[in-house]
């Protein structure tokens, strides 16, 4: 798009209303440099959120005394990318572990995992996971401690739900970055779950949880209601449509 000099940039409201390249400027047949340096910058950050390891200590000091690790059959970053079969299975070390730590059944278990957006896990995670927990509790659900995996794939999540006796899982992990937002959290919830067999068909998703997304709050009542509903109706997925916005989402 060329621009006239001193005429109006009719493009300014939409662009406002979207993180979308709208309306670019050019020079000559070419975007303008201050564009490409723009998309290469938002590359770079995506790469890096791709990268990036979590930090799990910092994570665990948010949530609290009460928190198990996790980590896939993935050895590495590297393996992680290019094997997901790997990253949706636990390391033996870790079945062991979440089998030792199991308590009586619970209702859910409230999984961080690093996914493919470290980033996006470091800056929201957390405190979802605690407000999930508070509105879960008030509820009346049981839940299994906090659970922070790493080099992880949704699928995990069934596994570790089955070591735990946990009834449902729900999995908060980093969204693949693009090139607008390297950011956004994405919760998957599962009910009666069963590893290897359960698939993306029963599941929940909730996504673009971020700044500039949805908002924590409005993810935390949206997926409260998709968890007691599934406990309700005995089903998740397919079988549950979000209709949380016709019925009051928090209780009380």
């Amino acid at each position: 798009m060329s621009k006239v000099p001193g005429a109006p940039d009719r493009w300014s409201a939409l662009k406002a209303t979207t993180p979308a390249r709208i309306g670019l400027p050019r020079a000559g047949q070419g975007l303008a440099l201050s564009e490409v340096l723009a998309f290469q910058l938002a590359h770079a950050k995506a790469r890096d959120a791709v990268h990036a390891a979590l930090d799990v200590e910092v994570i665990a000091r948010a949530l609290g005394p009460d928190v198990l690790l996790a980590s896939s059959a993935a050895p590495s970053r590297d393996t992680y990318l290019r094997r997901p079969d790997l990253g949706r299975h636990p390391d033996e070390a870790t079945a062991l572990a979440l089998s030792d730590a199991a308590g009586d059944p619970v209702d859910l278990v409230i999984i961080i995992a690093d996914g493919l957006s470290a980033t996006a896990v470091q800056a929201h995670a957390a405190p979802l996971a605690l407000r999930i927990a508070d509105l879960a509790r008030a509820a009346c659900l049981s839940l299994a401690p906090f659970v922070i995996a790493t080099q992880a794939r949704v699928a995990l999540g069934d596994h570790i739900a089955l070591l735990l006796k946990a009834r449902a899982v729900l999995m908060l992990i980093g969204e693949r970055p693009g090139l607008s937002a390297v950011d956004s959290l994405g919760a998957y919830f599962t009910h009666a779950t069963k590893p290897g067999v359960s698939t993306d068909a029963d599941r929940n998703c909730v996504s673009n949880i971020k700044d500039g997304g949805l908002p924590l709050e409005d993810a935390a009542s949206r997926l409260l209601w998709l968890i007691t509903e599934a406990r309700r109706r005995g089903a998740s997925g397919v079988a549950l449509k979000d209709e949380s916005g016709l019925a009051p989402l928090l209780p009380g």
